[in-house]
């Protein structure tokens, strides 16, 4: 198939994006050059990771330690939300902000992210996540591991493994096919886009969260698990968010990109 690049005035500046003859706008998430300066990306990924399963993690230690006047699930919800609104703002030009192995294989199946890249940038995501659960533990002392787990991501009481994966599948589709709507596509604003990313990551939590944990994301249940040896149905939540992630990535890709709305011209 041929394409042709077009300079899009939203992006950042420098930022090219591809659009196909078929009407889908291909690029990095928020105007990134998918490939480009790998080791750079790499390093915003690691970092965003990091501020991301920080922001999350350490709210929700504090609410799970339950002393008077801390934090509730809300607050632990609005922290991820915000922490990937701020972090695809300021990072999203620099790496595309994936800051989810889920995303990041996801884009690849689709061919919208370079395969190559692929494990520099999942192992980034992993030590990003890992130090951010290291950096919980030497805020909060032993009690915020032996006794909050480090927020580690395990199923409630009564809920199955196969719940689990399928709950955290559910969630993550929805995740990145709003991230895919709103940070790959030209005719979406590019303003709009981290927020649109944040909102949906916070929407997918307070779904879940009562029943899984909401990880939404396999880095993020990884680097708690890792650090708090905590490792119950830990698959299920590495499994779900993979397939959840490529599924909304093809479903995007396949079916939504080349759509356009109804037309009310007669075509007179």
């Amino acid at each position: 198939m041929s394409t042709s690049e077009e300079r899009v005035g939203s992006a950042p500046a420098g930022a090219l994006r591809v659009q196909t003859t078929g009407g889908s706008h291909r690029s990095g998430l928020y105007g990134s050059t998918a490939g480009t300066n790998l080791a750079r990306a790499c390093t915003a990924e690691l970092l965003g990771t990091f501020v991301l399963v920080l922001a999350g993690t350490a709210t929700a230690v504090v609410t799970m330690a339950g002393a008077p006047g801390t934090y509730d699930l809300p607050a632990v919800v609005i922290a991820f939300g915000l922490a990937l609104t701020a972090i695809a703002a300021g990072f999203g030009h620099v790496s595309g902000a994936h800051l989810n192995p889920a995303v990041t294989i996801g884009l690849a199946v689709v061919g919208r992210f370079p395969l190559k890249a692929v494990p520099g940038y999942v192992v980034a995501q992993l030590a990003g996540a890992v130090l951010a659960s290291l950096a919980v533990w030497a805020f909060h002392g032993d009690a915020a591991r032996e006794v909050a787990r480090l927020a580690a991501t395990t199923p409630s009481p009564g809920v199955s493994t196969g719940r689990v994966l399928l709950i955290e599948a559910v969630i993550t589709f929805v995740l990145v096919l709003v991230v895919m709507a709103v940070a790959t596509d030209d005719r979406a604003p590019a303003a709009a886009a981290p927020l649109a990313a944040g909102a949906a990551l916070a929407v997918g939590i307070f779904i879940a969260a009562p029943l899984t944990g909401g990880a939404v994301n396999p880095a993020r249940a990884f680097g708690p698990a890792l650090v708090s040896g905590t490792w119950t149905g830990f698959w299920a939540y590495v499994v779900g968010p993979l397939a959840g992630g490529v599924l909304a990535a093809l479903v995007y890709d396949r079916l939504l990109a080349p759509a356009e709305a109804p037309s009310t011209d007669d075509g007179s």
